[in-house]
Parts: structure tokens; C-alpha cells; sequence
């Protein structure tokens, strides 16, 4: 198997090319192994490119435990990846994924992908909850660099309440009047993860409903990110996320 390695602000994915539709009947047991970080290539996720009827291609996200979901920093990520396949053309594209069709402009490692709109936030308690193509659990927190996200993540993800359908929980610091520092508990990979693009959206916008703000600046711990939304009710559109997504290596594995 030929395969291509990317990374989103440390979030990183084994990138197939499946256009040819070699890779379709992949099992869960080889995205797996291929995810695993000592017995395989090692990533958060798996991302197959298949062609698409009347869009450029599509996205087709896998979990390293299997699952299917949207990944936002996948995405962007794929963005990179059809680009260097010259996929598309002029730095736009418009892809589909689990989560319907999205828009996305490329300028050299910067990608900035469109969202899908979000109707609501719900409130869990003082926490809050949306889902911005995946389902996020959202939590303020003090001293977020010395905080015990696995744990703490764990414990809601696996809470009465999301245990059967999972959630991905995000821990949010707020930083300064325009910047926030984001960290996150994945569910699909059952740890933290160094960015979650759907997380940090998801984050941005909890901040940005109490604001008048039409951007925000956000920390992980693999690099900066960018949100911008516009506020229309309780509801948010013209929703992005912008930030780096690089080719780290290729390469060729063997499929036991």
C-alpha cells in the first residue's frame, strides 16, 4: 500500500488515494494496525480520497479505532492532499464528506475550510454541547496546561448521558479578549489529541456566542488555529477554520 502521512496542528492521518477504488473493501482491522503507533504507520485517523459525482472528491474519515465521523483538521488536511494530487485547481475546491459538501482555499500550508452551519448550542448543567459535523461537549477550565484531560475527558465521554453515542469533550482557557487555548479528548481514539478541528470550532464558537467578536484566535498543543463565524440568533453561519496542514512523509506498507 502506498500511503501519504499529513499533519493539522500536530492532528495526524494516514492519506490513501483511493480514486481507483483499490482501497474500498479496507477493514477495520487494517485501519487500525495502520493507525497504531508501534506496530504500524501511527496516526489519529485514516483518510481515503474517492472520487465524487459533481464535486472534486470526497472525504472518507476513519477513526484509528475504526469509526467513521467528520474531522475537521482531517479535512483540511485532505485539502492539502488533493492538491498536491492536482486534484483541483486556482487554490478552491468543493469536497463532500459524512457531513454533507464543504468549500476550502489553499495558500501554500494554509488551509481554511469551510464548516457546516450550526442551529444551536445546547447547555449540559454550565457546559455546553453542539455538534459542528461531529458531537462536542465543551468545559471552561482554569490552569488548562496542568489539566488532567484524559481523565477528565474519559469520565463525560463515557458518562450516562454520551456513553452509548460518544463525544468528543473539549477543556477551553480563556487567554485574552481574542484567543483561547483548546484541548481535547477524542472520542474514536480514546485519548487527547494535539488539535481536533471540529473541537476547536466547536470551542471557538461557545466564545464567540458570548462575544461580539466574528473571529477568534485558537491555541492547541500542536500550533494555532483561526475560527470566523457570523452570529445570527443563537444560530451560527459562515462558519471557517484556518490553520497549517502539511505532508510529513510517503511511503509504502505491507497489509497482514
Amino acid at each position: 500500500m502506498e500511503f501519504y502521512k499529513y499533519q493539522g496542528t500536530g492532528n495526524d492521518f494516514v492519506m490513501l488515494d483511493n480514486r481507483s477504488g483499490k482501497w474500498d473493501n479496507l477493514n477495520i482491522e487494517s485501519i487500525q494496525k495502520l493507525c497504531d503507533r508501534r506496530f504500524g504507520i501511527g496516526a489519529d485517523g485514516l483518510i481515503k480520497i474517492n472520487n465524487a459525482e459533481d464535486v472534486d472528491f470526497e472525504v472518507d474519515y476513519y477513526n484509528s479505532d475504526g469509526s467513521k465521523s467528520f474531522c475537521g483538521n482531517g479535512a483540511r488536511c485532505s485539502v492539502a492532499f488533493a492538491n498536491f494530487l492536482s486534484i483541483f485547481k486556482n487554490n478552491k475546491t468543493v469536497f463532500t464528506a459524512i457531513d454533507g459538501l464543504h468549500e476550502a482555499e489553499i495558500d501554500g500550508d494554509i488551509v481554511k475550510l469551510k464548516m457546516g452551519d450550526v442551529d444551536a448550542i445546547n447547555n449540559d448543567g454550565d457546559d455546553s454541547v453542539l455538534d459542528t459535523g461531529s458531537p462536542h461537549y465543551v468545559k471552561y477550565v482554569r490552569d488548562i496546561s496542568n489539566f488532567n484531560v484524559f481523565a477528565e475527558g474519559n469520565s463525560i465521554r463515557n458518562s450516562e448521558n454520551y456513553q452509548e453515542k460518544g463525544i468528543n469533550v473539549n477543556f477551553v482557557e480563556n487567554i485574552s479578549d481574542d484567543e483561547i487555548f483548546v484541548r481535547t479528548y477524542e472520542r474514536g481514539v480514546e485519548d487527547e489529541t494535539y488539535s481536533c478541528g471540529t473541537g476547536v470550532t466547536a470551542s471557538a464558537l461557545t466564545f464567540l456566542q458570548k462575544s461580539n467578536l466574528t473571529s477568534i484566535k485558537v491555541k492547541t498543543l500542536g500550533g494555532d488555529l483561526k475560527v470566523y463565524a457570523e452570529k445570527n440568533g443563537d444560530s451560527f453561519r459562515e462558519i471557517w477554520l484556518e490553520g497549517p496542514a502539511k505532508q510529513v512523509f510517503s511511503g509504502k506498507v505491507d497489509l497482514i
